[in-house]
């Protein structure tokens, strides 16, 4: 128990033979051994159930219905993290105004409070189908005195001018607190209703001509709205059953309805599941292919790396990342073929030797201690030498040539 009404398991199986999960969702409007009807019939067709029972005044207070909505969500993925199940939403009269609406908003990320984005992923991805049964109700003004005292109040034996009177007071109290954002509650709260087709989950409404509460016209519009918008949805309605007591007049169609229902939200759900799987596979499959190209791709790098031209060459291929270094990488490649490639070594010639002597002759000292060697100019960009001996001959030219 809670600010905002209780949530509790009405059934709550752990067999494999339970075929998912129904979230009940009542108002003051249906008495504790009525509800418990519904929680048999929904037994009896192999689904556990998660009740959540609104206080009458979460109806004008959204924070007293959110507050509650966010409790039902924790436990219900509580149970989803377990195992993932079908789950279908089932709203009881003005139920859906005081809790239901709220779930909407907090899976689909546009309430006050979040769950975490696990959270409402997993919820969202079990949400296989509505049911409305007595609902919804449009909580406009005029509406307010038949919901301000408990159903049990209203039909006692013998109207009252106290009674009447007790509601009407009800009434004017809430309307002249509420004035001002009563309308806006109300479109937001039917726009909430609407935009649940998002969560592409089909719609049973169980609606009569005869009910006073939740108005035929109202159900009617409502239904239309929704299959304008994509939605798909079926729509039972009977001529002689009050509100909430469609069950109790017509038990056998009703439950005929709710269990083909079930057995196509079942269906939604495996569908669904297949989806994601086949979808996961590829994404799987896709993944694991550049995993292998990746790893094919280095491999192959490396295998070129380690190429030789024999056994005693060594010889580089430059990878994609020293082209980038520009002149540093190439001069490091110099560096490395200067160092690594043998080359044989040019014939050079002693200017003190036997040719030597015949080509140069006496134009190659032997001693050139003494001797000033600077550079004094150039000779098409390169620089040449002037000698100078510091000798008696300094004035003397002396030219040489080779005998041959």
């Amino acid at each position: 128990m809670m600010g905002g009404g209780s949530v509790y398991w009405g059934r709550k199986e752990e067999s494999k033979e339970v075929k998912g999960i129904v979230v009940i969702f009542a108002w003051v409007s249906i008495h504790d051994k009525h509800l418990q009807n519904y929680v048999d019939l929904y037994s009896s067709l192999g689904w556990n159930s998660l009740v959540s029972r609104a206080d009458f005044l979460n109806a004008y207070y959204p924070e007293r219905a959110m507050s509650l909505a966010f409790v039902l969500l924790n436990e219900l993925v509580e149970e989803l993290k377990i195992r993932t199940s079908p789950v279908v939403f089932v709203a009881f009269s003005g139920s859906a105004k005081a809790c239901m609406y709220k779930v909407f908003q907090i899976i689909q990320g546009t309430g006050e409070s979040q769950l975490n984005l696990e959270g409402n992923q997993l919820v969202r991805n079990c949400v296989s189908g509505q049911i409305y049964d007595s609902s919804p109700v449009d909580f406009a003004s005029d509406l307010n005195a038949q919901f301000a005292l408990h159903p049990s109040i209203r039909k006692m034996p013998g109207p009252s001018k106290l009674v009447s009177w007790i509601a009407k007071g009800v009434t004017s109290s809430l309307d002249g607190l509420y004035l001002t954002g009563f309308e806006s509650q109300r479109a937001e709260y039917w726009q909430t209703l609407y935009s649940s087709v998002d969560l592409n989950a089909p719609y049973l409404i169980l609606c009569s001509e005869n009910d006073d509460l939740a108005s035929y016209p109202v159900i009617s519009n409502f239904a239309q709205c929704l299959q304008d918008l994509g939605a798909d949805i079926k729509v039972v309605k009977w001529n002689g059953s009050p509100h909430l007591e469609h069950y109790k007049y017509y038990p056998i169609q009703y439950r005929a309805a709710v269990a083909s229902f079930l057995e196509k939200s079942t269906s939604v759900y495996s569908h669904r599941i297949q989806k994601f799987r086949e979808r996961n596979g590829m994404h799987d499959e896709i993944s694991e292919l550049i995993c292998d190209l990746q790893k094919a791709a280095v491999n192959s790098n490396q295998s070129l790396r380690r190429v030789a031209l024999g056994p005693s060459d060594h010889f580089f291929l430059p990878s994609s990342a020293e082209y980038r270094n520009d002149r540093e990488s190439a001069s490091l490649q110099d560096e490395q073929r200067e160092r690594l490639i043998s080359l044989p070594a040019p014939p050079s010639i002693n200017a003190h030797g036997v040719l030597g002597q015949i080509l140069f002759d006496a134009c190659v000292p032997k001693n050139i201690e003494g001797w000033d060697i600077r550079f004094s100019g150039s000779v098409k960009g390169q620089p040449f030498a002037s000698a100078r001996r510091r000798s008696p001959f300094l004035g003397i030219k002396c030219n040489r040539r080779s005998k041959l």
